[in-house]
């Protein structure tokens, strides 16, 4: 028998253990709620590629609604003065970021001439309107209360905007931890209108360089602040795909949302979440 006639190899399964009757107990797929996940992709054009595209995005919400589950519990073990354990869930926060900077590689194999023939379906929907984006934005310090208006025909999702932008930030809670252990934070960073974007201070500023000085002493919040810095690098990293995406298929027209498209994307690479933590570098 010739190579070409012998039979495929396949794997034993004889001396496996393996449930194959499930009627009396849980499968994979009930316990993923598979049928109710994978029946939420409902096209509205007869294009091959809108199916990618809302893929791409649905998978997008939910590595954002894990990041919110992460940044939570961090924001409570900081809360606490128990640090420790919100390191790992920061360094989650991180990988998951890499997740989303990888879809816009996915979504960038979508041409103009692709995206064109189902855009229209898409209407006035936007990912500006993802209010699970702008939940991460709040929460790590970008606070601008106009952004919550686009939400108001949502009265639960309007309500839950506004408690966002009103909470203490990541960055917020960071700071009065410096404060908490002795470091002269000002009081109005310590108690403020958490509503307000943040306005840098060199006293601030001071007190993350004295951390940086001494890194031994002061070894847990100088770990903190790293992990503070990955988020917002890998932040920033998904902002700059997502604006170059957005320019390799669409060019500068202007976004489904109203909003400039690309010139509008890249207005976001100059947000600071934490801005001390960057412009303490240059005297380090």
């Amino acid at each position: 028998m010739s190579a070409q006639e012998a039979p495929a190899a396949t794997v034993k399964l004889d001396d496996e253990k393996i449930h194959w009757d499930l009627s009396k107990s849980m499968s994979y797929g009930e316990y993923l709620d598979l049928p109710k996940l994978l029946s939420c992709q409902h096209v509205r054009s007869d294009t091959h590629n809108e199916m990618l595209f809302i893929i791409i995005h649905q998978a997008s919400e939910l590595w954002m609604k894990l990041s919110l589950h992460e940044l939570t519990s961090a924001l409570a073990h900081i809360r606490k003065d128990d640090v420790s354990p919100a390191f790992k869930m920061l360094s989650r926060m991180s990988r998951i970021q890499t997740q989303l900077i990888q879809s816009w590689d996915v979504l960038s194999t979508l041409t103009p001439a692709e995206y064109v023939q189902f855009r229209d379906a898409l209407g006035t929907g936007s990912g500006f309107q993802s209010h699970q984006y702008r939940m991460l934005e709040f929460s790590l310090g970008n606070k601008n209360a106009a952004m919550i208006e686009v939400h108001k025909h949502d009265a639960a999702i309007y309500e839950l905007l506004q408690k966002t932008l009103a909470a203490p930030s990541l960055y917020d809670e960071s700071l009065r931890l410096l404060f908490r252990h002795g470091f002269a934070i000002p009081d109005e960073y310590v108690e403020r209108d958490w509503s307000q974007p943040y306005v840098p201070s060199q006293q601030v500023e001071d007190q993350w360089y004295k951390v940086y000085s001494n890194t031994d002493k002061y070894w847990e919040l100088y770990y903190l602040a790293e992990k503070l810095i990955d988020v917002e690098d890998m932040f920033q990293q998904w902002r700059f795909r997502h604006m170059k995406t957005v320019e390799r298929v669409i060019g500068f027209k202007q976004g489904t949302g109203g909003t400039s498209g690309a010139p509008y994307l890249k207005k976001a690479l100059d947000l600071r979440f934490f801005p001390e933590l960057w412009t303490v570098r240059t005297r380090i």
